[in-house]
C-alpha cells in the first residue's frame, strides 16, 4: 500500500471549534476515500490558533519561529491539503489569510486542495467562491470542484448526517482522487533559503 500525507489547516479561534470539527470530518472522509484507492494517508493537523502570535512575528520580521516553521514545512511536504476557515465579514479570517501570505508562491503549485468554511448562516457560503477559491488559484493549487460550507444550522443532528455529510463525502472523494493519481510529494529542501539575500539584509517589504 502506498503512502501519502495530508495537511489539515483549520483557522478556528474558539475551543471547541466548529471549523476544526469540519476540518477533522473532511480529513477523515478523505482518508477513507484514499483507502479505497489502496493508499494509506497520514493526517497532519495545523491548528492556526496555536500559531497566531508566530504568524504576526513572521510577518514583521521575515523569520518564522520554530513551531511555525514546522507548520509551513508540513504544508510544503503534504500531498494534499484540507483548508478550512471561519467566515468573518463575508471573507476568510485574517489569521487564515495571514498564514497563507507566508507560503512561498510555488509551494502549492499543482497541489490538490479542498476548501471549506464555517459561518453563522448559509448567506456566507459564497465567500468560498469569491474569496477562498481565488486565493488558492493565485497560489496555483488544484482546488477540487466541491467546496464545503457549514452554517450553524448544518450541525443539527439531521443535517449533519444528511446534506452536510453528503457534501463532505463528495468533496473528500474528489480530493482523494486527485491525491491518489499523483506521485508522492518531494520532501522540502532543508537547506533552501526562504528569502532572498536582499530580503535577509533589508527585511521584507515594510508595507
Amino acid at each position: 500500500m502506498s503512502r501519502r500525507t495530508l495537511a489539515v489547516v483549520s483557522a478556528g479561534l474558539s475551543q471547541p471549534s466548529s471549523t476544526r470539527l469540519l476540518a477533522d470530518q473532511l480529513a477523515a472522509a478523505t482518508r477513507d476515500g484514499l483507502a479505497r484507492h489502496g493508499v494509506e494517508v497520514e493526517l497532519r493537523p495545523i491548528d492556526l490558533r496555536d500559531h497566531a502570535h508566530d504568524v504576526v512575528n513572521h510577518l514583521l520580521t521575515g523569520f518564522p519561529p520554530p513551531a511555525l516553521r514546522g507548520a509551513l514545512d508540513t504544508l510544503a511536504a503534504a500531498d494534499g491539503v484540507v483548508a478550512v476557515t471561519p467566515i468573518f465579514n463575508a471573507s476568510y479570517s485574517g489569521l487564515f489569510k495571514s498564514f497563507f501570505d507566508l507560503v512561498d508562491a510555488t509551494t502549492l503549485a499543482d497541489r490538490p486542495v479542498l476548501i471549506a468554511a464555517t459561518g453563522g448562516t448559509a448567506r456566507h457560503s459564497l465567500a468560498l467562491e469569491h474569496a477562498v477559491r481565488p486565493m488558492f488559484a493565485y497560489l496555483k493549487a488544484v482546488v477540487v470542484p466541491t467546496a464545503v460550507f457549514a452554517a450553524t444550522e448544518d450541525w443539527a443532528a439531521a443535517a449533519a448526517e444528511g446534506a452536510l455529510r453528503s457534501r463532505i463525502v463528495r468533496a473528500a472523494g474528489e480530493l482523494a482522487d486527485q491525491v491518489a493519481r499523483r506521485p508522492p510529494a518531494a520532501p522540502p529542501d532543508p537547506f533552501a533559503l526562504t528569502a532572498g539575500f536582499d530580503e535577509l539584509l533589508a527585511g521584507r517589504d515594510p508595507a
